[in-house]
């Protein structure tokens, strides 16, 4: 190693400096101050940066690839490196402030000549020397100790506290230990253990950004603690772009730069990213590198490094035109950076947001997003119209949420539309300019000559992929149909099924939306369409209008002809789908006629009305015989009795039309039976018989109507009412029991034979054969019960007992008004006349007249005074509710009943208390009992007996004691005292309750 000496005169140097200092004791303490800030202020964390920067540039110098080692031990920090050995000139910047060897060396990242500085924060006694030049040592003791000698510093030495430069005065050093492969060492005695703290941790944090500012540097070698950790730059993407200023730029750009900076007039900016496409590694900094690492704050996804004009601190980058210059430079170069990059996602996470940390860097963002929407940064799965190329700007990009396979098929319709792996809802593609269009505007692009050229097997492979989890973004979808429409949305449609029978073209006639067998796909069926069975076909209401416009269609046949093809692969029965009763079919005649008017010949309908009088036609034979009764008569040809059959019928005038005969008359009967309420009531199921008028055998006609499935239609109609479920007699039992359908008879006039024995004489038998429940639903009276507790049933049954031509018994009489007694007054009329008993005849007595008319009899003992009056006889219980019903008087009401006629006192026989306990003490006996001046036997009257004789008194006493009963036991008694233990013994043997 040769000695320093040889290159650099450390001893003039420090004599000139010191002279200078004794000449000037404030240049001593302008050096002082100055090493001071620097070291413990700008560069006071910066010592393996400077350390870096000068291996950086001695690598430079000397043409070599750069290489540093930093190895701290024994508390002592050795950094080699290779490049370029010191040089006088080197020493000579070294030992100056703010004096560079490098000020024209292009390339270099040291330009300020402070760097150095560094050292002097960790240690008062750096060396550095090179195996070609020698070394050089500074000194803090020994500086000090050179300027207390100097009588004009010592009084200023004194003053700092013995402070001095540390690196203006340059000592030759002994040889250095210059690792082999390294040309240059730096060797720092750290100060103390704050020292060394520091150095480990600036060791640790020593990252790849170092080296991307620095290129001639290729890598870092760290010895630590024995462990040998290498720092390098490999596998970062970098683009870099530079120029030199022309002489307007420096005199516009430099105008507020300092001179040596002018003599630099070049720029450089780089900016880099992890080869792996990840976010920077937490080890680099978020700060501008300029091109080491300032204190300007960059929360950018990206390394930027540019020759920022720096403040004398190297911290933090100096306003004006040279750094709004080079703001742009960034932005442009950022742009080539995506530019360059991979066409993948990882894109949108290197598009900066707007806001910045500082001012600085909400710049470099402004100016990059200006120039990113026209940037040709993505790609796109087909280009725009005018565009050839296949990477498009934000501008001109689309994006949609969506599989992969869906967006390839439909990116011939949305030029510019990016992969499906470009998520779109990343905030960066509305930064870029993207359009961001829904699933719903995607599917109204499917239009026009975009897809006039795609054939239904395209459209499937569209199905398949579709995201269909919205439903309304995807009802709009287009559906290629049987006879080449291509339709909007597939509600409406209908998909056949695999191996489906249905021939759409035979389905053509009736302008149905059958999805086309090539472009069948189950997500149709979730997004609306109906599965095409023949019994949905049928539903369909394009099939229905079909129908019911065929009456009238010029060319009826091809209808007829899918109908019935529907109806037969259906398997519908008749009552199935009464609007196909609509349909035109041709009659024997040749003629059109609704289905529901025509006859099958032999069917069971056609024998039971008079098809010279009803408005029928009958089926053609053709038809009969392609087609077969059952479909048919599925279709609406009668072959039977046609049903009607509904559901919710609300029973409205203004609603209820099924065309049946006397439907309005029904409907009122029903109406009257239900309370008034503010909504109708509704018939949740409705069925009823039609073509009930034009029957003709109604022996053959109720055979038919009277068993299943007809018989049915009989049921009381259920209907909700107020919330309650109510039942009312069905049309087709109203319709029967209303017309004489039982041998000229109404129903209603009929029992059912050996039915209730109180209704002989009142009704006549129904014919025998049929069913006695079905009689019963359409009116054909049963049990005496049953016709009570029926609408109507007591006042028919009232009006039957005025009618003088229907036998009653005496016995079934005091039945009738038994059971006639039970009824609430306030569901019948009064009647006008009452079958009644007068003078032991039965009569039919007029209830109107004003005197002598029929009375109810309440006691036994008026009967006497009522004698010429008809009499209305019943259990004397039962009286007072029969008057109400029947509006009659009473007989206490109609006579007053006062005793007329005088007579003694007399007891009652003790022996009549065996039999009648309760019996009154005494009684009045009467030669000739007068009541009203009318001869009787006995009356009680006022709670006192009287009587005439001794049938009389039993009579009287067994009422007066409430047991009316055991009269002729008490008479018998009275005549017979000693028979009292025969007539107990038989009072025991009695029946219980008797």
């Amino acid at each position: 190693m040769s000695d320093i000496t040889d290159i650099f005169d450390t001893a003039g140097v420090r004599a000139t400096v010191l002279a200078a200092w004794a000449a000037s004791p404030a240049r001593f303490r302008e050096d002082a101050n100055a090493e001071e800030d620097f070291a413990l202020g700008g560069y006071h964390d910066r010592l393996i940066v400077e350390l870096a920067q000068n291996a950086a540039d001695a690598a430079l110098r000397g043409g070599v690839s750069g290489r540093l080692r930093l190895t701290l031990r024994d508390g002592v920090l050795i950094a080699a490196n290779t490049g370029a050995p010191l040089d006088s000139g080197g020493v000579e910047g070294l030992s100056t402030l703010r004096v560079s060897a490098k000020r024209d060396q292009t390339g270099t990242a040291g330009r300020f000549g402070v760097g150095f500085a560094a050292v002097v924060s960790v240690c008062d006694a750096p060396e550095i020397g090179s195996w070609a030049s020698g070394a050089v040592r500074w000194s803090r003791e020994q500086t000090a100790e050179l300027v207390a000698a100097e009588p004009a510093l010592a009084g200023v030495l004194a003053e700092r506290g013995g402070h001095v430069p540390l690196l203006r005065l340059p000592f030759p050093a002994d040889a250095i230990d210059v690792p082999e492969g390294f040309d240059t060492v730096v060797r720092l005695p750290l100060r103390d253990k704050t020292a060394e703290e520091a150095v480990r941790r600036m060791l640790a944090e020593t990252s790849p950004a170092l080296l991307l500012g620095m290129p001639a540097l290729a890598a870092i070698e760290v010895e630590l603690d024995g462990e040998l950790r290498t720092v390098a730059a490999d596998g970062w993407h970098v683009v870099s772009a530079s120029g030199d200023f022309t002489p307007a730029q420096v005199t516009e750009l430099f105008a507020d730069r300092p001179t040596e900076e002018r003599a630099r007039p070049y720029w450089q900016v780089r900016w880099a990213v992890p080869g792996s496409g990840g976010p920077l590694p937490r080890s680099v900094p978020g700060v501008v590198h300029a091109p080491t690492p300032s204190d300007e704050p960059l929360d950018m996804p990206a390394l930027l490094i540019a020759s920022f004009p720096m403040a004398t601190d190297r911290r933090h980058v100096a306003r004006g035109p040279l750094a709004e210059f080079l703001v742009e430079r960034a932005a442009e170069l950022y742009v080539e950076l995506l530019e360059s990059l991979p066409r993948s996602p990882r894109l949108l996470d290197l598009v900066p947001g707007l806001m910045g940390k500082s001012e600085l860097d909400a710049e470099i963002r402004r100016a990059i997003l200006r120039r990113l929407p026209d940037a040709p940064l993505l790609p796109a799965l087909s280009p725009p119209a005018d565009r050839d190329g296949l990477v498009v700007a934000g501008r001109e990009a689309a994006v949609v949420a969506g599989p992969a396979e869906f967006l390839e098929l439909v990116a011939p319709m949305v030029p510019g539309l990016l992969p499906a792996d470009w998520p779109p809802r990343h905030p960066a593609l509305t930064t870029l300019g993207a359009r961001r269009i829904d699933l719903a505007d995607v599917i109204d692009m499917l239009s026009g000559e975009a897809v006039e050229d795609k054939g239904p097997s395209w459209w499937r492979s569209l199905y398949d992929v579709l995201p269909a989890d919205d439903p309304e973004a995807v009802g709009a979808l287009p559906v290629p149909l049987a006879d080449g429409r291509l339709v909007r949305g597939p509600r409406g449609t209908l998909l056949l099924s695999d191996g489906s029978s249905l021939d759409p073209a035979v389905l053509l006639p009736l302008g149905l939306r059958v999805v086309h067998p090539e472009a069948a796909h189950p997500v149709l069926l979730r997004l609306g369409a109906a599965e095409a069975t023949p019994r949905t076909v049928l539903e369909d209401p394009l099939t229905r209008a079909a129908v019911s416009e065929s009456l009238d269609s010029p060319d009826a046949g091809p209808v007829a002809e899918a109908v019935l093809a529907l109806v037969d692969a259906a398997g519908l029965v008749p009552g199935d789908a009464p609007w196909l009763s609509e349909l035109a079919l041709r009659g024997a005649d040749g003629e059109l006629y609704p289905a529901g008017e025509l006859l099958l010949e032999q069917g069971a309908l056609a024998a039971v009305v008079d098809l010279d009088d009803a408005p029928f036609g009958t089926a053609a034979p053709e038809l009969v015989e392609r087609y077969g009764p059952r479909v048919l008569a599925a279709a609406g040809v009668l072959d039977g009795f046609a049903v009607a059959n509904d559901a919710d019928v609300l029973l409205d005038p203004d609603e209820c039309d099924h065309d049946l005969d006397g439907e309005d008359e029904w409907l009122d009967t029903v109406l009257d039976l239900l309370p008034d309420l503010d909504v109708p009531p509704v018939a949740p199921e409705f069925s009823a018989i039609r073509d009930l008028e034009y029957v003709t055998d109604w022996p053959a006609a109720l055979a038919l109507l009277t068993r299943p499935p007809l018989r049915a239609a009989l049921a009381p109609l259920r209907v909700l009412a107020g919330g309650e479920v109510v039942e009312v007699p069905s049309y087709t039992a109203w319709w029967l029991r209303t017309h004489p359908v039982l041998g000229g008879a109404l129903p209603t006039s009929l029992r059912v034979p050996g039915a209730d024995a109180l209704l002989f004489g009142l009704y006549g038998e129904a014919p025998a054969g049929l069913d006695g429940a079905a009689l019963a639903m359409i009116g054909v009276r049963t049990t005496l019960t049953d016709l009570l507790a029926g609408h109507g049933g007591p006042e028919e049954l009232l009006d039957l007992l005025a009618d003088p031509e229907r036998p009653v018994d005496r016995a079934q009489l005091r039945a009738l008004w038994t059971a006639l007694a039970g009824v609430e007054p306030e569901r019948v009329a009064p009647p006008r006349a009452v079958r009644a008993v007068l003078k032991g005849e039965i009569v039919v007595a007029d209830a109107d007249v004003d005197e002598g008319g029929p009375v109810v009899v309440e006691a036994p003992d008026l009967l006497p005074l009522v004698a010429d009056r008809p009499l209305v006889l019943a259990p004397f219980d039962l009286a007072e509710s029969l008057s109400e019903l029947l509006d009659l008087e009473l007989a206490g009401e109609a006579v007053t009943g006062v005793v007329t006629s005088s007579g003694q006192t007399r007891p009652v026989p003790p022996q009549v208390r065996s039999l009648l306990p309760a019996a009154p003490q005494t009684y009045v006996e009467h030669e000739t009992l007068l009541v009203d001046g009318v001869a009787a036997a006995w009356r009680f009257h006022e709670g006192v007996v009287h009587a005439s004789g001794v049938d009389g008194l039993a009579r009287g006493l067994a009422w007066a004691t409430g047991q009316w009963g055991d009269r002729l036991a008490v008479a018998a008694l009275l005549r017979d005292p000693d028979a009292v233990p025969l007539l107990l013994a038989e009072a025991d043997l009695d029946a219980q309750g008797g």
